[in-house]
Order: C-alpha cells, then structure tokens, then sequence
C-alpha cells in the first residue's frame, strides 16, 4: 500500500494505492470518498478491495486540501454532472487502466457524495462495474443512467436525507435497461458500510440528519453483494 500521484491534466492528484496480494495483473477499482475526504476509513475501503482481489486506488479529490473548502464546489460538480472533479475521477480511471499490473478493466465505487459521481460515472464513462452506496440520484436519472454499466447500490430505509432513493433508482435502473441490483436496508443509516464517523462537532448533527451510525450489522451483506456484482461483472470480465 502507498501513496502515489496520478497525472491529471496540468496538475498531479495524490492519491493511495492498495495493492493485492501475489501475481497480477488484477481488475482496478476507482475508490470515490465520502464528502470528508481520503481519510482513513477510505483507505480501509481501498485495502478492503485489495484484500479481495481488486487493484484499487483512492483519489484525493481535494488536491490535499481541507475537505470544508472543497466539499461545496465538489457537490456542485456531483449535481451538475460535469467539472474539475469529473475530469480527475476520468484521469484516475486512465491511469489505472494503463497500468501493468491492471487487467485494464476497470469499476467505480462511491460513498455518500462518492456514490453520487459514481452513479453519474457509470454512465459518463468506460468502467465495467459501479457500486453506489447512499449516493444522491442525479436529476432525470432515467436519462443520466442510460447506457450505464452494471450497477450494485444500497441504501438505508432509515436515513432522512435519501427516504425513497433506493426505490427511484430501481425504476430508473429498470427503465434505463441497466443491469443491477439495488437494494435497501430497514433500520439502516447513512455510511453504515463503514466505520466512518464524523468530527465530533458534527456527530450529534449527522445522527439526526443522517441516521449515521445506524444498522451497521447490515454490512455483511452489503459487502457479500457488492464483490459477488463486481465478480460477476469485472472479474470475470478480465478473464475472459
């Protein structure tokens, strides 16, 4: 595991490589962060697919800097579905495709305002696999989703900020042609795929907002689903 820097354009991105285990070359994941950043509960995700086979890499979208003076021109990006940030998540997945020790194939998984890029990226761009988890719907998502890749997505049926999304995305997904599965947990909240937890003077606020911290014994299943879709869908892909 290190941590690299990734040709965007005119300028370099940091970013962190997580690398499997024995000989390659290995189907490449494009790891998109949740609105704090590349912290270290991303990295663990990051690691978390090495573990399982995938070369994965973590961007740092923010360009090193604090997540409070880029996390609003990074959501307006998300929605607007074009923008600097786009275009680094586009430069990662080059960079990696390119690699030696990558297959060339290529998948994309967001968390929270990550979920939302790699719902977009999906359709914007050549992954072979996406895996969105509690990322906002863009506007029109049976026409932004069109001609997508494979998606795997989940939600929770107890986080305020996105009560229907799952179900919007389904119909959407259904309507677009594109291969998923998407699925919603009752009882869970925002980010309980991972042990992220926010800075302490947001803690009490994301509880409310978000239902953070809620259903977390639901993250079993969420992970068996999303590398069981990403076998299916770009693992097997590389070998054939």
């Amino acid at each position: 595991m290190s941590d690299i820097t990734i040709p965007a354009g005119a300028r370099e991105l940091p970013g962190y490589l997580a690398v499997p285990d024995g000989e390659g070359p290995w189907p490449g994941v494009v790891i998109v962060f949740e609105a704090m950043g590349a912290n270290t509960d991303m990295r663990a995700q990051a690691d978390r697919f090495a573990a399982n086979g995938y070369l994965a890499v973590l961007p740092d979208l923010y360009g090193g800097a604090p997540w409070v003076r880029c996390v609003t021109k990074a959501m307006r990006d998300m929605r607007a579905r074009r923008g600097p940030t786009y275009d680094h998540i586009e430069a990662t997945r080059a960079w990696l495709a390119a690699r030696d020790d990558c297959t060339g194939d290529v998948g994309v998984c967001g968390f929270c305002m990550g979920g939302g890029f790699a719902l977009v990226a999906a359709a914007k761009y050549d992954f072979q696999a996406a895996s969105v988890n509690y990322g906002m719907l863009p506007r029109r998502p049976e026409e932004a989703l069109r001609g997508a890749c494979p998606i795997v997505a989940s939600y929770g049926g107890a986080d305020p900020a996105l009560r229907r999304a799952a179900d919007k995305l389904e119909r959407a997904l259904t309507i677009a042609d594109v291969t998923h599965d998407v699925k919603e947990y009752p009882g869970a909240g925002h980010s309980f795929l991972t042990g992220f937890a926010p800075p302490p003077p947001l803690g009490p606020v994301a509880k409310i907002v978000f239902g953070l911290g809620r259903g977390r014994e639901h993250a079993p299943d969420g992970w068996d689903r999303i590398f069981a879709f990403f076998g299916d869908h770009l693992a097997k892909k590389s070998t054939t």
